[in-house]
């Protein structure tokens, strides 16, 4: 390891500001364009890798965040503005390097909360508290508070009591801003039964519903979730439609930046006979799609959201919606207007891929958690005879690297 002086040139994917060396490039957490930093250099796996010691010359866009702000906020120590003109450059260079395209990139829309934007959160627990698991080691980053997440759950985080949670080894909370509830799912390896301590402690502190997941090492709640007390799900507002949710469901939570994105998404659309929306989950950009046409089918895998987002649109009154239950490649014999999809971070696979340029649906709105995947899969969909329109990052995670992408391809 050694002492060195860096100018930082730029910052790249995940937030990390990039200089060069005599030595090569080297990638700096917690640095910001312009500024001189002293780092500590280390190789790491193959890479040069500098650990922040002190910033000598700050940018002008550099701020204090809140005291207790998460190591997850890894932009919190820059201005709310810089943050949307970086994440609009994460996605410009991204388009330009990885899909080879020069489509007008335009202006990050902003969440209209800067803090307390998060209607969800997961956690892990030790014996004296609550916490974020530390990247790469067995070490909790312990919190009293989170400053991202809403108020109804900040407010259990004051009260909560981590010894009288035990034997769960993490905990997930959905909160709506809908209706003020709380649901809290406990995540853990012991039978159900053997949490009913941690269900009345959570029952004291005013919670709407609990429910246990096995912590299986396949992912997140792959095994499924059991109710142990009170409601299963809550009601949260995204855009136009109120829509279940629970606390282990994946559902947006930054609902008023997601509500944003999904009417915008609906007008790119536009109207006709038949939308898909694929990788729909339980409909919720669905919904938005049914105002402008006659048809609306979602299809998704998962059987759990496929049963809330049937219950969703029987409550709802919505009478041109359907779901399917399959694998996103199942596209063979729809003749669609538009097709939406929002995939995983890991973006489209191959077999997907095909189904849609097989498909040639004159509209595709693809909505993306990733640039790097995103701008993949862009690129060969231009190749398809596509082209891309419309480009557009959303932020739905204030203080942090994360960015959506809207995007609207036509044949």
């Amino acid at each position: 390891m050694s002492l060195a002086r860096v100018r930082i040139e730029k910052l790249v994917s995940g937030g990390l500001g990039l200089a060069r060396t005599e030595s090569g490039v080297v990638l700096v957490a917690g640095s910001l364009p312009t500024e001189l930093v002293e780092v500590e250099l280390k190789k790491k796996r193959g890479a040069l890798e500098g650990s922040l010691v002190r910033v000598i010359q700050p940018s002008e866009t550099r701020e204090k965040p809140p005291r207790g702000t998460p190591p997850t906020a890894d932009l919190a120590h820059a201005t709310y503005a810089a943050q949307l003109e970086f994440k609009r450059g994460f996605v410009t260079e991204a388009l330009e390097r990885i899909a080879k395209l020069e489509t007008e990139v335009l202006p990050t829309v902003p969440s209209s909360l800067e803090w307390r934007y998060r209607s969800g959160a997961q956690y892990a627990l030790s014996p004296v508290g609550l916490g974020y698991r530390i990247p790469m080691s067995h070490r909790i980053w312990l919190l009293r508070d989170d400053p991202l997440v809403h108020e109804n759950i900040a407010g259990g985080l004051e009260s909560i009591r981590a010894d009288r949670l035990e034997p769960s080894l993490e905990i997930a909370f959905r909160s709506s801003f809908l209706t003020g509830e709380v649901l809290v799912c406990l995540i853990g390896k012991e039978e159900p039964h053997r949490y009913k301590k941690a269900v009345h402690h959570l029952k004291d502190l005013g919670v709407t519903g609990v429910s246990y997941a096995f912590a299986s090492l396949e992912g997140r709640f792959r095994a499924g979730t059991e109710t142990l007390w009170g409601a299963e799900s809550i009601l949260e507002q995204y855009g136009d439609f109120s829509v279940s949710v629970t606390a282990s469901s994946f559902a947006q939570v930054n609902p008023l930046a997601a509500s944003q994105l999904y009417l915008e998404a609906a007008r790119l659309a536009g109207s006709g006979n038949l939308a898909i929306d694929l990788y729909g989950g339980s409909g919720t950009l669905g919904l938005h799609l049914t105002k402008n046409f006659k048809q609306v089918q979602v299809i998704e895998i998962n059987p759990e959201a496929v049963a809330r987002g049937i219950s969703d649109a029987s409550r709802l009154g919505v009478k041109n919606l359907t779901f399917k239950r399959g694998d996103a490649s199942r596209l063979e014999g729809i003749f669609a207007d538009c097709i939406a999809l929002d995939p995983p971070r890991a973006g489209l696979s191959k077999d997907v891929l095909d189904a849609l340029l097989l498909a040639r649906a004159p509209r595709l709105v693809y909505v993306s958690c990733d640039p790097a995947t995103w701008a993949r899969d862009v690129g060969k969909l231009s190749k398809g005879g596509y082209k891309l329109s419309h480009v557009q990052p959303h932020d739905f995670y204030p203080q942090t690297s994360h960015v959506e992408v809207l995007s609207r391809l036509e044949l």
